[in-house]
């Protein structure tokens, strides 16, 4: 044991490796924590001498990202450890079974009497839990984690649906088998699931209950994403279950496509969730209902309760959250009282952080009320609005309550570095959930009064708070409160608004009053400006100033303006200058920017030049480049040159260069060769390589061998191979070898093979076999097999059956046979059928069939079916079609009605819009070309702060970054 430090040797000797492989790669700990994956503070903590033995996992993550060998390294842990008599953390979270379901956010149902004999007290009493369809589907994702198979389901579904109480219910056999759970919150969700994440180990549920304050963060929702895919897919560190719960609006933003030309701010997230979103109903059906009866039956008096009120609509778990009461509060709140709560809601749709200021609250209610309400209020009008809407309802929910924020666990700071955003906090009030929920929909058409604006400009200090509120007045067309806003957020610290208003200074003719805005953006962690700063300062020829700013930039983590300026002067002709900005660039970890100018030189034919560029980047361990130049050796004719260069890229965990090789081989007829490295491929782990040898064993008639193959890559969690083999067996005449090869893929959760099979069996005429198979789709959380059941019934003129079938898929969160469905029933002249199915996908958040109808009548000349269509679509969220009915109107001559649509889109947060729809863009600037005031009428000239000219609807301007 060293006696200086108190650790061992090969701790000791541990850290210095790393610490030289930290040096070589000439990264400071920030950029180093960005290349592995890992937080900030876990990288420190690994390379300080104070602290214990880092996990097995850091350690993985480190050597792979300054290319050191891992196996060695983990040997150094593994005796560090030993050495030292300690272990290393389990991981975050604790036993299951020590966490109440209100500490993971469960809502409270009301007080009662608890069983004898039980720890819980009266105050937290529950209704009996009554399981729904969707509980099926959980308890499916339940038993595969217990089996070994990490899983992630998210619940998607209205507030007080009981997506969380689904969830405690799911992970109790887990509780029995010792597993443990981590709920990440402190000192944000983001950061705690960001810095954390990397450290579950096996056996843990993941609990990201109102998962949008992870996934959907600005700054690193999709690095959070990308995170727990890499957890899921880490066999060493599974078997592991993510839990989350989104509503349906949050889960319509994340998975929807990205529109073209415009930044894809979900892709991650997107992927992560998809297949895997689980949908609540917000109603019990009949089954669940007649469930509850029997328990209340039995002694139940919270569901009893429950039912004397809910029995009709189904709507059991909201009532018992207090919903119903609470909406009722609102309704009926004295007009002071209603003035702050709509302020609240307004607040919360627009984007501002759970915890509203009072202040805040008490300035923004004010033309909330008629005049009337106004001259009649007293002076201690606002208190008593307060007290009021604290009391509260059934359920221990309360209208408004005042709420205390966690302080932020940080390092001490001097008291002169306090912001202003803690200096000037005052009481803080969180809205109710079920009332933010119904301001979101009910709220959605209008845009706030001045007194709202003024508010947030005056009391919020937030930066991201008054970053979006200015996003909002934006979407809305409240320009010259959205530019006061945006200089308001940057001078808060916002980066996002520090990078745009440098942007704009550029564009106003000021670079030195850029530069400075752009380093302050900088120094929050925001490097965009200075890339496109960059980039101005080379378009106007300034190549000194260009090149400063990358490099500066570069400094920071970013590489990507140095290799744009390298592609910039390689299509120029400067060839030097492009390859000694890649240079950097490489040598700050970049190696993407050696293969894109290899590209570019292949293509230019200077062959020699492109090998050397892709040498490089393959010397620091990039094994595209190693695949690359493989690829280019063997069309050279260097076989073992090429078949050197894949085993290398093998040897560092890539055996695609194995497989293209084999590819080349097998079409220039060698099939031994091509044979041969494939099973190399196949022996390194590589299931692709596993799947194309069963083919080709299949196709020789050894079956067993294709099998045998086949399990092989799917105990490697390939189930592809084990589809396409029960494709070739379908077409054998095996159905039954087709259907067990099927089963076996979906309980490893391919349920892409079903969705075949079915829709084979259904061609084939077998309407109940095709049905049963869809239907077990559904198991697996997947309905798409349903769909397409459902519109192929509809084209063969079984509406009945088509219509069961679409509302069985939308029952499990997939509303395209509706949309279809209605499509159809439109052009077959069935208008009343097409509206119904419209409406139906709408209420589960589709609203692309309701926009469709509203463009074809409005197409047929019905103005008034389309409007109130459209309408519709609006009020789920999409405006887009509300804007169309405008451009068509506008086109039509009737210049009037047109007015009147623009400014609802306005209204509804609409006016911020894809560049290419020049009509639409041109239409309000002749309209209000300086923006509305909060009322709709047009702002009068105004002279914008600073000096920049502000544009209306630039890319620059109405957008963020």
């Amino acid at each position: 044991m060293d006696e200086q430090n108190g650790h061992s040797p090969q701790l000791t000797k541990l850290r210095g490796r790393l610490a030289d492989g930290l040096a070589r790669a000439r990264l400071n700990q920030t950029q180093l924590a960005r290349r592995a994956g890992l937080g900030r503070t876990t990288v420190s903590e690994a390379l300080s001498p104070q602290k214990p033995v880092p996990s097995a996992e850091t350690v993985a993550a480190l050597s792979r990202a300054l290319q050191l060998p891992e196996v060695e390294m983990l040997a150094l842990q593994r005796t560090a450890v030993q050495q030292a008599g300690t272990s290393t953390t389990e991981g975050p979270g604790r036993p299951i079974g020590e966490w109440a379901p209100h500490d993971l956010e469960v809502h409270r149902a009301g007080p009662g009497p608890t069983a004898a004999g039980s720890d819980m007290s009266a105050e937290w009493a529950w209704p009996a839990y009554v399981r729904r369809e969707h509980d099926r589907v959980l308890d499916k994702a339940v038993d595969d984690t217990m089996a070994g198979r990490s899983r992630i389901m998210v619940l998607v579904g209205a507030s007080s649906t009981g997506k969380t109480r689904a969830c405690w219910e799911a992970v109790q056999p887990l509780a029995d088998q010792g597993w443990r759970l981590w709920h990440p919150f402190d000192p944000t969700r983001a950061q705690a699931a960001l810095e954390q994440l990397h450290r579950v180990g096996p056996r843990t549920v993941v609990w990201l209950n109102e998962a949008q304050h992870y996934l959907g963060d600005r700054a690193v929702g999709e690095q959070i994403a990308a995170a727990v895919h890499r957890l899921l897919v880490s066999r060493e560190r599974g078997p592991v279950l993510v839990l989350g719960t989104l509503w349906p609006e949050y889960a319509t933003q994340y998975t929807a496509l990205p529109i073209p030309a415009e930044p894809d701010l979900h892709s991650r997230v997107r992927e992560l969730l998809a297949g895997h979103l689980l949908a609540v109903p917000d109603a019990f059906d009949a089954p669940a209902l007649a469930a509850a009866r029997a328990l209340a039956k039995d002694g139940d008096w919270l569901l009893a309760d429950a039912l004397t009120r809910a029995h009709a609509d189904g709507r059991i778990t909201q009532d018992l959250a207090g919903a119903p009461e609470l909406l009722n509060r609102y309704q009926h709140a004295g007009p002071a009282a209603k003035a702050v709560l709509q302020a609240a809601m307004d607040a919360r749709r627009l984007g501002v952080g759970l915890h509203l200021p009072q202040a805040f609250l008490t300035d923004a209610a004010t033309d909330y009320l008629s005049q009337s309400d106004y001259d009649q209020l007293t002076d201690g009008w606002a208190e008593q609005a307060y007290a009021e809407l604290a009391k509260p309802v059934h359920g221990k929910q309360a209208p408004l309550r005042q709420t205390i924020p966690r302080p932020l666990r940080r390092p001490p700071a001097p008291a002169s570095a306090t912001t202003s955003a803690e200096a000037g906090r005052g009481p803080q009030f969180r809205l109710a959930d079920y009332l933010e929920q119904h301001g979101r929909t009910s709220r959605r058409h209008l845009c706030p009064p001045a007194s709202f604006w003024h508010a947030a400009l005056t009391h919020l200090a937030h930066p991201d708070d008054l970053n979006r509120i200015a996003d909002e007045a934006e979407k809305r067309l409240r320009l010259q409160w959205a530019h006061h806003l945006r200089h308001q957020a940057a001078a808060h610290g916002s980066p996002v608004a520090l990078a745009l208003l440098a942007v704009l200074r550029a564009e106003a003719g000021d670079p030195d009053g850029a530069e400075v805005l752009a380093r302050q953006a900088a120094g929050h962690g925001n490097t965009d400006a200075l890339r496109q700063l960059a980039e101005m300062r080379e378009e106007a020829g300034d190549r000194d100033g260009a090149e400063a700013l990358a490099q500066e930039a570069a400094g920071l983590g970013d590489t990507d303006a140095l290799r744009q300026l390298a592609m910039t002067r390689e299509l120029g002709g400067d060839r030097d200058g492009a390859e000694a900005l890649i240079q950097e660039a490489a040598d700050l970890g970049d190696t993407d920017a050696l293969r894109q100018l290899a590209e570019m030189r292949e293509e230019a034919g200077d062959r020699d030049g492109a090998e050397a560029l892709i040498q490089q980047a393959a010397d620091l361990g990039d094994t595209d480049a190693l695949r690359q130049l493989a690829e280019m050796r063997e069309e050279a004719g260097d076989r073992d040159g090429a078949e050197a260069l894949a085993q290398e890229a093998a040897g560092l965990g890539d055996t695609d260069a194995l497989r293209q090789l084999a590819e080349m081989r097998e079409e220039a007829g060698d099939r031994d060769g091509a044979e041969a490295l494939i099973q190399q491929a196949a022996d390194l782990g590589d299931t692709d390589a596993l799947h194309q040898l069963a083919m080709t064993r299949e196709l020789a008639g050894d079956r067993d061998g294709a099998e045998a193959l086949i399990h092989q890559a799917a105990g490697l969690g390939d189930t592809d191979a084990l589809r396409q083999l029960a494709e070739m067996r379908e077409e054998a005449g095996d159905r039954d070898g087709a259907e067990a090869l099927i089963q076996q893929a979906a309980d490893l959760g391919d349920t892409d093979a079903l969705h075949q099979l079915a829709m084979t069996r259904e061609l084939a005429g077998d309407r109940d076999g095709a049905e049963a198979l869809a239907r077990k789709t559904v198991v697996y959380g997947d309905a798409i097999a349903l769909c397409r059941l459902a519109v192929m019934r509809e084209s063969a003129g079984d509406r009945a059956s088509a219509e069961t079938l679409a509302r069985q898929a939308a029952d499990h969160g997939d509303t395209d046979a509706l949309r279809q469905l209605a499509v159809m029933r439109e052009k077959a002249g069935d208008r009343d059928g097409a509206e119904a199915l419209s409406q139906q996908a709408a209420d589960r958040g589709d609203t692309i069939a309701l926009s469709q109808l509203a463009v074809m009548r409005e197409s047929a000349g019905d103005r008034a079916s389309a409007e109130t269509l459209a309408r519709q679509a609006a009020d789920h969220g999409d405006t887009d079609v509300l804007r169309r009915l405008a451009e068509m109107r506008e086109s039509a001559g009737d210049r009037a009605n047109a007015t009147i649509l623009a400014r609802k889109v306005a209204d509804y947060g609409g006016a911020s819009v894809e560049y290419e729809h020049t009509a639409w863009a041109s239409m309000l600037r002749m309209r209000w070309p300086h923006g509305m005031d909060p009322d709709g009428t047009p702002t009068a000239p105004w002279q914008p702060m600073m000096d920049i000219p502000y544009s209306l609807l630039t890319p620059s301007a109405a957008s963020s970054p």
